[in-house]
């Protein structure tokens, strides 16, 4: 068997087709549970990058056909030290070195561009789940890297929420977010709200559990949110936002983000949610996920299912997420590589 690889970007358009394919027949294969794979997502990372990221490519080929491909994340404005990988093998052609040969291929480029470290993730069963592959974790620690952080996604059923337990949460969480206000909108965000927004986001890696992951918190200002924006919308993806408003201040403390992406209307992702430390104990999570939940349910009557990932040891957000009806799926767990 002959084994080759050669980088390529998007005015590749036949290695750009290929990796698709790969990419969907490996979604079908290891997460059936999750919506089709999405081209205009997968076509929309080269055309329209996320800011402040440039990312490499690699196709490999097993005796010419199409096998496997490799996405390198290279970080330009923060942690220029690091990296973030995606490895994936056809689920017809898996054990036949691909994998290895494109770890080799990518721990060269990392090192060409002066990268140190690089995280990964794999998904593993959880008892009483769904089967996973155990191929991805002992594929990862053969490589040498090491368990950083644990993940566990959850799912939301829609028809299973259980609404008048959530009135009644609501309810007892009302009185103690006296002075705060909800706003929510969708799309990009409004120019009232960008600056908030951007130091929200920034604290995103601050705030949250990082495990043993070396990552140091993005800088994230105006111009970079816009950029999500431009981003995201190249993606097809529909936000809902909610942000809670400091009525004293004027300003968004808290913020949670919900989308649908263009593959699937029956799906969501629940995405970002944070509060400003200085106004935590007012509920202002619960408060901003569920009046969110309403948001999006409003304007996306087809959503059935939600997914959304924690860190294993976010006790606090995972107890929100329960409140709401998320229940554990499978397991995750970030892959951290030093070079």
């Amino acid at each position: 068997m002959s084994i080759t690889i050669a980088s390529f970007d998007g005015a590749d358009r036949a290695s750009v087709d290929e990796a698709y394919l790969i990419g969907a027949a490996v979604s079908d294969a290891d997460l059936p549970d999750l919506p089709p794979f999405c081209r205009r997502r997968f076509d929309a990372m080269f055309h329209t990058p996320m800011p402040g990221t440039r990312s490499l490519w690699a196709l490999a080929r097993l005796d010419g056909v199409p096998a496997g491909y490799l996405q390198l994340d290279l970080p330009q404005l923060d942690n220029t030290d690091n990296a973030t990988a995606e490895l994936v093998v056809h689920p017809e052609l898996r054990r036949r070195g691909v994998g290895r040969a494109l770890h080799e291929y990518g721990l060269r480029l990392l090192r060409e561009h002066g990268r140190k470290r690089v995280v990964a993730m794999a998904v593993s069963a959880l008892p009483g789940g769904p089967a996973r592959s155990v191929a991805g974790d002992a594929f990862a620690a053969s490589t040498g890297a090491q368990s950083a952080l644990a993940e566990v996604r959850r799912r939301l059923d829609v028809d299973e929420i259980d609404r008048v337990a959530l009135r009644a949460a609501l309810a007892e969480a009302q009185p103690r977010a006296e002075g705060y206000r909800s706003v929510c909108w969708q799309g990009a965000t409004p120019q009232e709200y960008v600056a908030d927004i951007a130091y929200l986001d920034g604290r995103l890696l601050i705030d949250a559990p990082m495990g043993d992951v070396q990552w140091e918190p993005e800088q994230v200002d105006a111009e970079r949110i816009r950029g999500n924006d431009r981003a995201l919308d190249a993606r097809g993806r529909r936000r809902y936002h909610l942000g809670m408003r400091h009525e004293a201040t004027g300003r968004l403390v808290a913020w949670t983000l919900l989308d649908v992406g263009a593959s699937a209307d029956w799906h969501a992702f629940q995405q970002i949610t944070i509060v400003d430390p200085a106004h935590r104990g007012h509920r202002l999570g619960l408060i901003a996920k569920a009046e969110n939940l309403h948001h999006l349910l409003t304007h996306e009557p087809a959503v059935r299912m939600i997914d959304t990932w924690n860190a294993a040891s976010n006790s606090y957000m995972v107890a929100i997420n329960e409140q709401l009806g998320f229940r554990p799926v499978d397991a995750w767990t970030d892959w951290q590589l030093t070079l």
